[in-house]
């Protein structure tokens, strides 16, 4: 019990003091991850749960799939279909880049690692996580084109990652007895196949039936939040029982409970995001306590050389590619370029592979906590300072150039744990009984 007081004491103290420290560049996790660190095995000795077990893998798991689902949720792709070619161009055209980039690099950081082990690391580290450097997404004074492409980046390249994942760990794992075979093949298109139909069912089940009974009266008060919650939750553990990944589901099962459920861009994921929030801050402390504890003496020049290159050519340069053409200035491809934090889905795909292992594992993990933590440091301490700079730059290139790419109106989707005044006030209205 003495772990769990900690734990409850380190959020506890973080939400009295989150708005200066927050308006200062210092993230949640960064306290979060500082905080595991001192007080898990290797300091203070108070956490002692093992990464390991399957406790700290499934409340991982969880946060992502919550998160993934109210995500995918909140997006109204009807409303963005005339604006989405920023963020289209990231995702269809940035992420594979960054992708092969990653692999690339690996082959050359790594020489002796197995091909599909360099594309599996790869891949692991390609998924973006817009909520290390909320700033970004969040303020004002950055374009709100720019915002909506990073936010929209970020909460769809998890879900597109993760088909990937699963075949370049299938892979990876060929390789240690009988190489690429069909059950490979075959394990992939179930795991996908299953992952697709479980979301869209439970999805839909939900979004059906949330909207049939709010159209009627019969859903009242708090269970307007729980239904989500438990949508998200049954597309998740149908998705598992039968076979397929619980990512995909929620990915999917977020989509069509948003255009299925009429809430898109409504408050009722409120309850969800904050779930998957919480989850997310104990999955923070318990990467620093033990994840970044294992991993510090295992670094190697290799293991640094690689973060340090993932974080920003690789993700850099096929930003740049992807962005070509789009009357972008260089100061935004930057800006988009270097905040493309590796957050929660980089910890559970590394969860899954220690779950499940592979050829060198100890190598695998090390580079992606090593990055992770970079990442967490680097752009929360960044994101204030370098949108401050940004905004100078885009005021002036705004005035002398009024009609400039970045100048272009855009849908700004419903940011996570961010709602407008009247969002809370419909909330409020939905969750009076009668």
């Amino acid at each position: 019990m003495i772990g769990l007081a900690t734990i409850a004491v380190i959020i506890v103290v973080w939400g009295a003091f989150s708005a200066p420290l927050d308006r200062r560049g210092v993230t949640s996790a960064i306290v979060f991850v500082v905080a595991g660190f001192l007080a898990g095995s290797k300091v203070l000795g108070l956490l002692d749960v093992s990464v390991e077990s399957e406790v700290a893998q499934r409340v991982t798991e969880v946060a992502l799939v919550l998160l993934l689902f109210s995500d995918a949720a909140r997006l109204d792709l009807r409303a963005l279909r005339h604006e989405l070619g920023w963020p289209s161009r990231l995702l269809l055209i940035g992420l594979p880049l960054t992708m092969l980039a990653g692999a690339g690099v690996g082959l050359l950081v790594f020489p002796g690692m197995a091909l599909a082990s360099v594309f599996l690391l790869s891949i692991m580290l390609s998924s973006t996580d817009a909520a290390l450097g909320q700033k970004v997404v969040t303020d004002a004074s950055v374009p709100a084109r720019v915002r909506q492409a990073l936010d929209v980046e970020s909460g769809l390249n998890d879900g597109l990652a993760v088909p990937f994942f699963l075949v370049a760990l299938d892979l990876a794992n060929a390789e240690l007895t009988t190489g690429v075979t069909w059950a490979v093949v075959s394990n992939a298109a179930e795991q996908i196949g299953w992952g697709l139909a479980a979301g869209l069912a439970a999805g839909l089940f939900g979004a059906l039936l949330f909207r049939l009974a709010a159209r009627r009266g019969w859903i009242v008060g708090e269970w307007r939040q729980i239904v989500v919650l438990a949508a998200a939750l049954l597309a998740y553990a149908l998705a598992l029982t039968l076979g397929g990944s619980g990512f995909i589901a929620a990915f999917v099962g977020g989509l069509a409970f948003g255009r299925f459920s009429g809430q898109q861009g409504s408050a009722v994921t409120l309850f969800t995001e904050e779930t998957g929030g919480l989850l997310a801050a104990v999955t923070w402390i318990g990467f620093g306590a033990f994840a970044l504890a294992w991993a510090i003496p295992n670094v190697t020049w290799q293991v640094v050389l690689y973060a340090a290159l993932s974080l920003t050519l690789v993700r850099m340069v096929p930003v740049a590619l992807a962005m070509a053409g789009q009357g972008m200035r260089r100061p935004t491809v930057a800006f988009i370029g270097w905040f493309g934090p590796r957050g929660l889905a980089s910890v559970v795909f590394a969860l899954l592979v220690l779950e499940r292992g592979v050829p060198e594992e100890q190598t695998l993990l090390t580079t992606v906590v090593l990055t992770v933590a970079l990442s967490v440091l680097l752009h929360g301490l960044t994101s204030a300072p370098l949108v401050s700079a940004y905004h100078r730059w885009y005021e002036s290139h705004a005035k002398a150039h009024p009609a400039a790419a970045e100048a272009a109106p855009a849908t700004m989707p419903r940011r996570r744990r961010q709602l407008r005044t009247a969002d809370v006030e419909l909330l409020r209205k939905a969750e009076r009984p009668g």
